[in-house]
């Protein structure tokens, strides 16, 4: 199948939209009473799909959620991030879910959509876990038509996020960051640089992550996440964990540091996903990822500051 590529493009003014927090249930109060100064923010899509193929899968949506994520559209960008695409999968892709993920797309107009490269079913079975692909040029293919297919329906183009891993693949023909360009190119495609996966794959497999970071095209780059992770002892030495419910740390931020030398003002957020921090330490951490990024929070930023980026920059 040829890849065809009608989807709309996204702007590189669209990228450098500054930097967000992962939307969570658990902070929809504090967002809305305090408008906090923070760009945009990230939302789970199948949090606010269509009820009925994600109640079937155990996961609540549509209702309430949806509501509070049109108050704090109202104020803030919203980026969409998917967890059960499964763009590396061998069954057809679901277009049911395709149309879902469009309606919404329709209603909450995001700066950008993004999921995982990877695959996460089988059949008619959820993993719920987010599964490392083979490294080779027919996975790539695989890839690329099936991206292709998301792209054109969407009407945009998907950004795809690297995954953290902990086993690799006898077949694999390239490393990870070679297989990730060549995915971005053939398939026209966006990346969205998770780094705390790269510090958690390259601990686990014994790569230099700057070797990752220089072999991204830099034009494709449109998003960073920035989460915690532990490191366990197992049977044969350590491993590490990506857990996203611990504070960024510091190896982390280092590497954000040099992914900033490298790609310049990217989109950049803060995952936390389980453990939750109070609202003022999450905060203080974004603070801190303000003050690296040249864009400190001043003490008296007054409430609502970011509704500025809803006046322009946004993709169709």
């Amino acid at each position: 199948m040829p890849v065809t590529h009608t989807h709309h493009l996204a702007t590189r003014a669209t990228s450098g939209a500054g930097q967000g927090l992962g939307l969570r249930p658990e902070y929809y109060h504090e967002i809305l009473t305090t408008l906090p100064d923070i760009d945009w923010f990230e939302a789970i899509s199948e949090n606010y799909m269509g009820p009925g193929r994600i109640e079937a899968e155990g996961v609540s949506a549509g209702g309430k959620p949806l509501h509070f994520l049109e108050r704090i559209r109202e104020h803030y960008p919203i980026a969409l991030h998917g967890v059960s695409l499964s763009i590396g999968g061998s069954n057809a892709l679901d277009t049911r879910y395709l149309r879902e993920l469009r309606a919404l797309c329709e209603r909450i107009e995001p700066m950008w959509v993004s999921d995982h490269l990877c695959w996460t079913r089988t059949g008619a079975h959820q993993f719920h876990d987010l599964l490392p692909l083979p490294y080779t040029d027919a996975t790539i293919t695989h890839l690329a038509e099936r991206i292709d297919q998301v792209q054109n329906t969407l009407g945009r183009q998907l950004l795809l996020e690297n995954v953290s891993s902990y086993l690799t693949w006898q077949p694999d023909e390239m490393t990870e960051w070679e297989f990730l360009a060549e995915v971005s190119r053939r398939a026209d495609c966006l990346i969205l640089l998770d780094l705390n996966n790269v510090i958690v794959s390259s601990s686990n497999h014994g790569f230099d992550p700057l070797a990752y970071l220089d072999a991204m095209p830099v034009d494709r780059v449109w998003q960073h996440h920035l989460a915690g992770h532990i490191k366990q002892t197992v049977s044969g030495g350590e491993l590490c964990i990506d857990t996203h419910d611990q504070p960024v740390p510091d190896a982390v931020w280092t590497l954000y540091d040099a992914a900033r030398e490298r790609f310049g003002d990217v989109a950049t957020m803060i995952e936390r996903d389980d453990n939750f921090p109070p609202w003022s330490e999450l905060m203080a951490e974004y603070a801190e990822l303000r003050r690296r990024s040249g864009r400190p929070l001043s003490e008296d930023s007054a409430p609502g500051t970011a509704s500025h980026l809803m006046s322009g920059g946004l993709p169709a």
